[in-house]
């Protein structure tokens, strides 16, 4: 690489990817890649390197688009992570084209520098080992119910205008899923997503209320079992920092998404657990229509969302994330009975 060139993404996850990048602090980095982010792992810390991609939903594709999020990312996971989010660190470029974290160089990237988390303690991998308790999850029941109702901004939006978000958001999942070339049945596609808009029509003026009463707020948006920590004070990471409208969301929404994903990775107690917590702590208690609907709602949508990971994937994931639409939408038509 000469010195008027500029890396690419593979030179730096490269450099990355070696324990020299990180000084005397690391001995070895461990690698994980998602959709939209490579993550470097070393023993003490977590840095998070954004793609340069353009999706629908977001732009990285600027070196300074990129850095905007990694600030927007510290400020918000900031609320429910505070000594997690350290700080942001420039990937610079000396004139000799070297690449260094943090040094006086040209910045041809930013990172988000993180506390590393201890991976026993992630709620996913607990209830994988059944190390989870129910008192771990009232934990967190109540530290969510204080961040609804005491850290998160409050959303003013129209009865009418929240009812049609999340119909439009149902509108779009049976779109993607009927058009990904996926194969997934068409009748069961027509359950899973026909069931949640019918309730969503029937039971209109009980969502219109939430948002009439200001239950809306500036929540998480990804609030999954591999985002929480089960410390002695639960931390929740990994907030959905690039679209303010996808956090734009009601508290027990996000309640019952956590609840559908512990329940898919079969621990459905602890679900149930978090949402009698939040309940108890604001006094906020949901009609039972109304939970039944916001499960059925976020498991046509993450069927939406497996089926996007087939645009990318590689053959041999294809039927990792086919299968992992059917479950959902399998969920969503089961519910009809409940």
């Amino acid at each position: 690489m000469s010195i008027m060139s500029l890396p690419g993404i593979c030179e730096k996850v490269a450099f990355l990817s070696q324990p020299a990048a990180y000084g005397r602090t690391a001995c070895h980095v461990d690698i994980r890649e998602t959709h939209i982010s490579w993550i470097f792992l070393t023993e003490t810390h977590a840095w998070k390197l954004k793609k340069p991609v353009c999706y629908e939903y977001l732009d990285f594709s600027t070196l300074e688009a990129r850095r905007k999020d990694c600030e927007e990312e510290l400020r918000l996971n900031r609320r429910l992570a505070r000594d997690v989010y350290l700080d942001i660190v420039p990937l610079t470029l000396d004139a000799a084209g070297r690449l260094a974290l943090g040094d006086r160089g040209r910045p041809v990237d930013w990172l988000v520098h993180m506390r590393r988390l201890p991976s026993a303690l992630m709620l996913d991998r607990a209830i994988a080992l059944q190390t989870w308790t129910e008192e771990d999850i009232r934990r967190l029941g109540n530290r969510l119910a204080f961040f609804y109702t005491e850290q998160a901004a409050r959303i003013p939006l129209a009865g009418a205008q929240y009812r049609i978000r999340l119909s439009e958001d149902l509108i779009d999942a049976g779109i993607e899923l009927f058009h990904e070339g996926c194969g997934l049945p068409v009748g069961l596609i027509n359950a899973a997503v026909g069931i949640a808009r019918g309730q969503l029509e029937q039971d209109a003026a009980l969502f219109e209320r939430r948002a009439h009463s200001g239950r809306i707020v500036e929540g998480h948006g990804d609030l999954r079992p591999e985002h929480i920590c089960l410390e002695p004070e639960p931390v929740i990471i990994d907030c959905l920092e690039f679209s303010a409208m996808m956090r734009q969301v009601d508290p027990v929404s996000e309640l019952a998404f956590l609840a559908l994903e512990c329940e898919r990775l079969g621990a459905p107690r602890a679900g149930e657990v978090v949402i009698e917590t939040y309940c108890a702590a604001t006094g906020d208690r949901p009609v039972p229509a109304v939970l039944d609907f916001y499960r059925r709602y976020h498991a046509c949508v993450r069927a939406k969302i497996a089926v996007w990971h087939l645009r990318d994937s590689a053959p041999p994931s294809f039927s990792k994330w086919t299968n992992r639409a059917l479950q959902y939408l399998r969920y969503a038509a089961a519910l009809r009975a409940a």
